[in-house]
């Protein structure tokens, strides 16, 4: 009676495990699409400092005396080259930040997604097992 009664809960506890293996599949699933999302972002965030070290590039090519014009919606504003430079300079700054931000989160989703991997596999052998 008592070998009866486990094979009845047998099939439960192997839904239960099937379920289970689900989530964790579908937690993983999750993290790669953050990663891929902060891969995207990371990209974009790239270009910019790419972008404005080429503006700061340029504008430390011209005279003190040139005119600087900043695009403000459809008007072009004059602005002085020293304030231009440090404005793009300090983009640069909040970019690179943004970017060391990215890394850190990068890191932590990859040890996520690491150990989450760890967890489908154990998962899917329990549910190999029970299965067999």
């Amino acid at each position: 009676i008592a070998m009866a009664s486990s094979l009845a809960t047998a099939p439960a506890a192997v839904r239960e495990m099937q379920s289970d293996l689900e989530s964790q599949a579908n937690a993983l699933s999750k993290i790669q699409k953050d990663i891929s999302k902060n891969h995207e972002v990371r990209k974009q965030f790239t270009i910019q400092v790419g972008e404005n070290e080429l503006v700061l590039k340029e504008l430390e090519l011209l005279n003190e005396g040139a005119n600087v014009y900043k695009l403000i919606g459809p008007v072009l504003v004059k602005q002085d080259n020293a304030e231009a430079k440090a404005n793009i300079k300090k983009r640069i700054e909040y970019i690179t930040a943004e970017l060391e931000r990215m890394d850190r989160a990068l890191k932590d989703l990859e040890e996520k997604q690491n150990s989450k991997k760890e967890s489908v596999c154990y998962c899917f052998l329990i549910n190999l097992f029970w299965a067999a």
